[in-house]
């Protein structure tokens, strides 16, 4: 029983050792290239000043001409700016207002899609009964420019088959949703039957797959949501079921597509060249006779995994935020954490007061565990004699031991065990942390201008064993491995030696392994800390 609080340090210690391994060794930098088409229409003129703030028209699709260029539109809304191609009639680039790319100044808007892996929400068919629909050159309307600040626009787009299919894409915008909509109606004016499956593509960068988080193409079908990890994916390419929506998603953004209404439907996921994920929704099997008029209704979401965006935007698309085994626990975290920031806009001050918050509601488990230490400390004199006396007989002194513990009414458990009743909450905290978009690029303080990146004080411009770029002072990390040392001095000491020893570099073991956490991270667990030892040593005060 004596050796239960040094074997749980030592199991939290390597716990956090292989996370920290696993999860935050360099990586490579991930490949971006932003469009070419995009950067292009920027210096053609394309983005001309701001029009009249009225919404879009509709406008009548230009007459086509097979051999020109398929030309680009931007359509920009105070959400986001994006880019359209007549070729697929699909989403080239988009790009958030509201988040940058980093958190340096004058970083440029986040794209949220890769242009080079390909366009997002192409138009198909499973069978192929309209050949050349996915490279298809649509028309657009003249205007390729559209700026809307009020109300919806629409971007209709049209393209017809050698065989005579008429296919419209109707986009329609909102200035307050990251929820793009689109009618396709496809005509049948020649005269062949076709029965097949109408298609709709999200491409997307292969997930980190050391991501502390889930990443990658996850599904709501059967009222179930399926998050698919790589492996599943090798193993099985197609889902079939009534599809809510189906996503990718990174650490903080996701793109999505809706369908109107469900029905019976399949995904097909699949992994292009070991870098990108291309997952396909395909609706019911349809029939399109002669003369007959087929329409589909879809919905586009890029934007960020903000719960209380995802619940504006509908369909049970706040599922695309989870933060594991409790979830429970971190989501009413995470409400709280906004709500403090709501009146404190700041939101390292808000982890500081919603770590007092739920040091508050554990003080009384607290002040259970430390009562419980000063006790076992009082008793370590008439420990230290049994140990000189059976140090021969391990049987014999752990025997005397515990009669000294009934005899002075000490449960050695009882001061480990409230600790690791709060384990649960610290999990769900690190999780949170971690993967809330509200604290992406977010300052707190000084030299803490990003709490979901490593804190560091200037930048040597050199490598730093166990350190992730930039190069700097982790003062935050340091200050809170002092704290550590700090509470390792004032908890009684382990009966054995190598024990003690070992106890002692605990603090600096977890000070490298924290290093490069997120500086909300580091936050929480200093001032966690630092209450504990205020706790603590209150305890010891009023125990003499």
């Amino acid at each position: 029983m004596e050796q239960f609080r040094f074997l749980a340090a030592i199991v939290l210690s390597f716990l956090v050792f292989i996370v920290w391994n696993y999860f935050f060794m360099p990586e490579p930098p991930p490949v971006v290239e932003r469009p070419h088409e995009t950067a292009q229409s920027v210096q053609n003129g394309a983005f001309v000043p701001d029009m009249a703030a009225a919404p879009a028209p509709v406008r009548q699709p230009a007459a086509e001409d097979p051999g020109r260029p398929a030309r680009l539109f931007t359509v920009e809304t105070p959400l986001y700016t994006a880019v359209l191609s007549e070729t697929g009639a699909a989403f080239k680039g988009l790009s958030l207002k509201n988040y940058r790319e980093d958190s340096e100044k004058g970083s440029p808007e986040k794209q949220v899609l890769d242009h080079s892996l390909g366009a997002n929400f192409i138009l198909s068919m499973e069978n192929n009964s309209i050949s050349g629909l996915e490279n298809a050159i649509f028309t657009g309307p003249e205007q390729q420019r559209h700026v809307l600040q009020s109300g919806e626009g629409n971007l209709i787009f049209s393209w017809t088959s050698p065989d005579g299919f008429v296919v419209e894409k109707r986009y329609t915008f909102s200035p307050e949703s990251y929820l793009i909509a689109c009618d396709i109606r496809i005509r049948n004016t020649g005269s062949r039957i076709i029965a097949d499956r109408m298609g709709l593509s999200l491409v997307s960068p292969l997930a980190d797959r050391r991501a502390i988080g889930f990443e990658g193409p996850t599904l709501f079908i059967d009222r179930d949501v399926e998050r698919l990890k790589i492996k599943d994916i090798r193993n099985k390419s197609r889902y079939n079921g009534n599809i809510r929506w189906m996503a990718i998603q990174d650490r903080y953004f996701a793109t999505a597509i809706i369908p109107a209404s469900e029905e019976p439907s399949s995904m097909r996921i699949l992994i292009e060249d070991d870098r990108a994920y291309r997952a396909t929704y395909f609706t019911d099997t349809f029939h399109l006779a002669p003369e007959a008029l087929l329409t589909k209704k879809a919905y586009f979401y890029a934007g960020p995994k903000s719960v209380n965006v995802l619940k504006d935007a509908g369909y049970g698309l706040q599922a695309l935020v989870d933060f594991g085994w409790f979830d429970i626990l971190a989501q009413p975290c995470l409400w709280l954490l906004n709500k403090i920031y709501n009146v404190i806009p700041n939101y390292g001050i808000a982890i500081i007061l919603l770590t007092v918050f739920i040091k508050i509601l554990f003080w009384p488990l607290g002040n259970k565990s430390y009562r419980a230490m000063n006790e076992m400390k009082k008793l370590q004199p008439l420990m230290m004699e049994l140990r000189e006396k059976y140090g021969n007989d391990k049987q014999k002194m752990n025997q005397e031991i515990m009669n000294l513990y009934r005899t002075y009414k000490v449960n050695p458990m009882s001061g480990c065990l409230p600790l690791l009743v709060q384990m649960p909450i610290f999990i769900a905290l690190y999780r949170m942390l971690y993967e809330a978009i509200e604290l992406r690029h977010a300052p707190f303080m000084g030299w803490i201008q990003d709490l979901s990146a490593p804190d560091r004080l200037f930048d040597f411009g050199f490598s730093i064993p166990f350190m992730q770029e930039p190069y700097g002072i982790p003062v935050l990390t340091i200050i809170m491995g002092a704290t550590m040392f700090l509470q390792q001095k004032m908890a009684p000491p382990a009966g054995d030696p190598l024990q003690a020893k070992i106890m002692m570099f605990l603090p600096l073991i977890f000070t490298v392994i924290f290093i490069n956490f997120p500086a909300g991270l580091v936050l929480y667990w200093l001032v966690n800390n630092i209450l504990s030892i205020a706790q603590q040593y209150y305890i010891i005060r009023t125990s003499k």
